[in-house]
Order: C-alpha cells, then structure tokens, then sequence
C-alpha cells in the first residue's frame, strides 16, 4: 500500500484551511485517512502550521511520499533536517547527543525567526492602519481603584459626621434632662417652704387663739 502525507481541505468557501494527514494514496483527497498529523491555515501571515513532528517523522521514515506542500512544511519545521542527522549517527559520523544538541539550535534559531517576522507583520498592519485612519484619540480611563478609594473616604466621613451629630444631640437630650431634674427640684424645694411656711402660720394662730382663751379665763 502506497502511503502519502498531504492536505486535506477543510472550512468554508473562500475560507479555507487544511488537515496534514497520512493517507492511503488511492483515497480521495478530502475523504478516509490514517493518522491526522497536524493543521495548516495558508490565510494568516505569517502561516499558522501545528505539527506533530514525532509522528510526522515516523510516517516519513517509513516510507510514506509527501506532496509538495506538505515537503515545505516538513522542511519548514526541521523533520527533514533530523532525518538528515539520523542519518549521520546511522552511518557514525555523529552521535546522538550531537545530533539532538544541533537540532535544538536549529529549531530554536528558526523559531527566533520566525517571532521576528511576526512583530514585523503587526509593525507593519499598525503602521498602514495609522495611515489611513490616522492616530486614535486616547481615551483616559479613571481607575477603579481611586475611585473605590475616594468613595469610602467620603463614607467614612459621612459616618464620622453622622456619629458627631448622634454625640451632639446626646448631649443635647442630657443637657435638657438635666435642667428638667434642676427644675423639679426647685419646684419641690418652693413647696417643701410654701407647707412649712403654712405649718408655721397655723402653729401661730393656735398660740394666738390659746392666750385669747386664757386671757378670757
């Protein structure tokens, strides 16, 4: 059985994007596969490529032929490369360690690479966006945390004044009990001399009506 490794299209109309998938290559382009190996989106820039790369390098061990395509991406993310190596510790012109260690720094080097084409991609959007829409206007945005901050400082010092208030009229209430208790007294102490003076006045006329009585005698 003849083995390939391709694409296999997949999204909408004019929206595409693709499947990498080992197949049979009797087996129409978008139908049965064996393994699915990883997706390819052509449309963003630069290209979005997921790749299961042990599995990819397995299938190309084996046999199975790549399309065009899917030859680039593989080269693109250095399963061709370590063939390439595999290959030289196979024969003993390198070891393992060595082979691993070189296809580190390649990878690494490629996936530096390909950042740096990235932020030039999104330089240049944002540069042709100001152009035509010129720069927007900044927008000051209050934080909320200030904000927060200001409203419990107005509480507080609304429950502060609230509390003063509440002392204030405590003692007001106080104030006003204590000149009522002030004036009970001195109306009881006006009563307490009007009796004694009445005690007195009675006590008097009895003396006066006793001599008169004695005196008739």
């Amino acid at each position: 059985m003849s083995l390939k490794i391709r694409l296999q299209r997949k999204g909408r109309k004019k929206k595409p994007f693709y499947q990498i998938v080992a197949a049979d290559a009797r087996a129409p382009r978008d139908g049965k596969f064996i393994e699915k190996l990883g997706i390819y989106n052509p449309l963003t820039n630069p290209a979005t490529i997921e790749l299961n790369s042990d599995a990819a390098y397995s299938w190309l061990m084996k046999g199975a032929q790549p399309t065009d395509t899917v030859r680039a991406i593989l080269k693109l993310k250095g399963i061709y490369y370590r063939k390439h190596l595999q290959r030289g510790v196979t024969k003993g012109a390198l070891d393992q360690e060595t082979a691993d260690k070189l296809l580190s720094e390649w990878l690494a080097a490629k996936s530096a690479k390909i950042e740096k084409r990235k932020d030039e991609t999104k330089r240049e959007i944002e540069a042709r966006r100001k152009k035509i829409f010129g720069t927007a206007p900044v927008k000051v945005i209050k934080e909320p945390e200030a904000e927060e901050a200001a409203t419990e400082e107005v509480t507080e010092e609304a429950a502060a004044e609230e509390v003063t208030e509440e002392a204030a009229a405590e003692e007001v209430t106080e104030e006003a009990a204590a000149e009522e208790v002030t004036e009970e007294a001195a109306a009881e102490e006006v009563t307490e001399e009007a009796a004694a003076e009445e005690v007195t006045e009675e006590a008097a006329a009895e003396e006066v009506t006793e001599e008169a009585a004695a005196e008739e005698e």
